[in-house]
Formats: structure tokens, C-alpha cells, sequence
């Protein structure tokens, strides 16, 4: 007797990708020919990636999980999820076996638990993959990460900084260069800087670079990220404005945490908000371009400054339970500019809804957001409150990321 296990969040050649959302899956016996139903046990049997099950979408699922399947064939549906404290390291070490009731392994499923990592704590296989993604990308100056970079200048920039659409905005523009980075290698996420801890092997000449005297950054030889170019400039310049062995010069964590408990004053605090501090001190505790909004993603540290801002929004929605965009304490209209279009749960974001008309920048680069096998949001053409509700707490589709310090939480009353 056989089983098969089906996972519908699989990329175009079948390969499972979970994070610590659950996702409906099944099994079904394919050659049983009818009668009693078969005992099964499904258990999570991977190297490194953990694996959870539950016969509803819950927080609080199992290593393992007892099926009966129909003999004739009819599928049994079950819910699976990676389990919180245990993402893949390497492609597949995570796997999913359906046990008889003699022990036999009927099925056998490799799945991957895809999560924003820690940049501290990357392997050195992984931190290699997510650098030949992303050199691949910029492909000396002639890639798509031209694109992105022209998303983020002068020009661009009242539509997502000083403005409440600064934590969604910024959250679709990571998501889209990290699915454009899973189209080249589908194992990669962005990891984050966590710019209030000391990274000391982050600004190495392995990792992202070590900063010369003049502010020049060196690679080592043959580094995916040696030959890099933006606006027909090569190479990178940053200093550092704190030691190597310090965090940046930003609040901490807690101290983020503590902003507020609802979006304002969180966010839309002016003088003390969250894209103050840490966010724009992070970027200030630098010299070079990335201390610039016109100019910093010319640094590709950009990226990995700015999953660790999303993470911080990440995790203040979950501590405070804000995570539906229709919570007045999830999003907090500005009153010095109501009406202005992109600041607006409902408003599609430029530039991936194309509209060039004013106040829009009269450019906008890219052909929509970039797509995921693996769910159909946020869609093309996002708006803001799409992007509030990442693991799709209140049902629907997820986004398709997390991070490694952020678990997957259901309201006591849905639980």
C-alpha cells in the first residue's frame, strides 16, 4: 500500500516551501481498492527544519498527527506548518513521512521551512546563496536590480517616507526584491541586520563587505557582490559611524517595542516615531550613500537594513495584536495630509500600480509586484492594507514570509 501527501505550496517544479504559516494539505491512499480506513501517522522527520501538523488551522500544532484515510482513495485533508524555532538551513532538510500502524513508511514529502534569518546567524552555504542571488540580480549594473534602485530616489520619495505608508510600502518593496531574488534561486530569503545587536561578521569581506580607510568597501576575491555597479558607478562606498563590534547607533529593540501601542504615535510620531529611530538612525550610522533615502539603495545593505525594519514591524504587530489593517490600532490615517493618495488603506501603491498621474512620480519602473508560486498575495497591483495582515491571521492568503523570531499567533478567540 502506498499514500501521497500533497502540499499546495510547491514552486513550478514541485518543490515544498512552508514558513510557520499553516497551509491545508492532504493525503490519500492510492492503491488501498476499498474497505476500512487506513491508519496513518504523520510526523515530522527532517534533518534540521521541524515540521507541525493539526487537523485544523491552528498555533498549536504536533510533531505528529493520526489520519485515518478512506481505502478508496479519497483524500484527508490536514494542516502543516514549519515549527517555530526550527527553519531549514539547507534546501529539503525538512521532511514529512506518513507511518503505518507496523512502522512502514508509506509516504515521504521533503519541504524546505523558508525564513528571514538573523544575518548574524547564517551559515556560511546560506549567506553564499543569498550573495550569488543578489549579485545575479544587479549582473554589473545591467540587471533588474536597476529597477528596484530607480524605485527609491529624489523623485519617488513622498511615497513612502514621512508618510503613514512608510511600514507597508516598505514591506512590499523588500517582499518584491526578495521574490525576484527566489526566481534565481528559490531557497534564498533576505536576511535581516539587526542594527541594535553587534554584527561583527556582517561588515566582513566575505559578507557585505569590508570598509577601507577612504570608505571603499573590498570583497573577497571572486565575491558575487565584487563587481557590483549602480548608476554606472562601480563598486560600493560606506564607513562605518559605530565599531564593528557595537550595535549602530539606534534604540533598541524594547525600546522600539515601547514606541507606542497603536500606530500613532508608533509610526506617525514625527520627532520620535518609528521611522526616526531606529530606522533612520540605522541608515545615518553610516557614511557613504546609504545614509541618503535618494541614494540608499545604491548600498545593497539597504535591503538587509530594511528586512530588519519589517521584522520590528513584524513583531510590534504581533506583541501589541495588531495585525488587521482594519484595527484602528493597526494604521492611524495622517491628519496633516488625509486625503492624499497613497496614504490610504484602500490606495494602490506606486509604482506597482503603474499610475504615473499626480501627485504619483511621473516614472514608475516594473511590470507589478513580482509573483510567488506559492500564494496569489499580495497581487500585482497591492494597496496598502494588503500588506498589513503578512500571515494571514484572519484568513486568506499569506504572504509567503516570516522570521525567525516571529511566530505565528492566532487571537484567543479564533484559536
Amino acid at each position: 500500500m502506498t499514500v501521497e501527501i500533497t502540499i499546495p505550496s510547491s514552486d513550478a517544479q514541485g518543490r515544498v516551501f512552508l514558513t510557520w504559516v499553516p497551509v491545508q494539505a492532504s493525503a490519500r491512499v492510492t492503491n488501498g481498492g476499498g474497505g476500512a480506513p487506513v491508519g496513518i501517522t504523520l510526523r515530522s522527520a527532517g534533518t534540521v527544519g521541524g515540521l507541525v501538523f493539526d487537523t485544523v488551522r491552528s498555533d498549536h500544532g504536533t510533531a505528529t498527527l493520526h489520519l485515518d484515510l478512506p481505502a478508496d482513495g479519497t483524500p484527508a485533508s490536514f494542516w502543516i506548518a514549519g515549527e517555530f524555532g526550527k527553519p531549514s538551513a539547507n534546501f529539503g532538510d525538512a521532511a514529512v513521512e506518513a507511518v503505518a500502524t507496523d512502522g512502514s513508511v508509506l509516504a515521504s514529502q521533503t519541504v524546505t521551512v523558508r525564513i528571514r534569518k538573523n544575518a548574524a546567524s547564517l551559515s556560511a552555504p546560506e549567506r553564499d546563496r543569498f550573495l550569488t542571488a543578489l549579485g545575479t540580480l544587479n549582473a554589473r549594473g545591467q540587471g533588474p536590480y536597476g529597477t528596484f534602485l530607480d524605485m527609491h530616489v529624489s523623485s519617488t520619495l513622498d511615497e513612502m517616507h514621512g508618510n503613514v505608508a512608510f511600514p507597508p510600502w516598505h514591506r512590499a518593496y523588500v517582499l518584491d526584491l526578495e521574490r525576484a531574488l527566489q526566481d534565481i534561486d528559490s531557497t534564498v530569503t533576505i536576511p535581516y541586520w539587526r542594527f541594535d545587536q553587534p554584527a561583527p561578521t556582517l561588515f566582513t569581506a566575505a559578507f557585505m563587505g569590508q570598509s577601507t580607510g577612504t570608505g571603499r568597501v573590498q570583497f573577497t576575491p571572486g565575491h558575487p557582490l565584487e563587481n557590483w555597479v549602480t548608476v554606472n558607478r562601480p563598486g560600493i562606498t560606506r564607513s562605518l559611524r559605530f565599531r564593528i563590534n557595537a550595535p549602530a547607533n539606534v534604540i533598541d529593540e524594547a525600546a522600539t517595542m515601547a514606541l507606542g501601542d497603536n500606530y500613532d504615535p508608533f509610526q506617525t510620531d514625527e520627532n520620535n516615531g518609528f521611522e526616526i529611530d531606529p530606522h533612520g538612525n540605522a541608515h545615518t550610522s553610516f557614511g557613504g550613500p546609504i545614509n541618503n533615502p535618494a541614494t540608499a539603495v545604491q548600498d545593497p545593505l539597504f535591503f538587509m537594513l530594511h528586512a530588519n525594519v519589517d521584522r520590528l514591524w513584524a513583531k510590534w504587530q504581533w506583541v501589541k495584536h495588531h495585525t488587521g489593517a482594519q484595527d484602528a490600532g493597526s494604521f492611524a490615517p495622517d491628519p496633516q495630509q488625509p486625503n492624499r493618495i497613497g496614504y490610504r488603506l484602500a490606495d494602490t501603491m506606486w509604482p506597482w500600480n503603474g499610475d504615473t498621474n499626480q501627485p504619483r512620480p511621473s516614472t514608475a519602473p516594473g511590470n507589478g509586484l513580482t509573483k510567488s508560486p506559492l500564494t496569489a498575495a499580495p497581487g500585482a497591483q497591492p494597496k496598502l492594507q494588503d500588506m498589513f495582515d503578512y500571515q494571514a491571521i484572519a484568513g486568506g492568503d499569506y504572504l509567503a514570509f516570516g522570521y525567525d523570531d516571529v511566530p505565528f499567533e492566532l487571537p484567543a478567540a479564533v484559536a
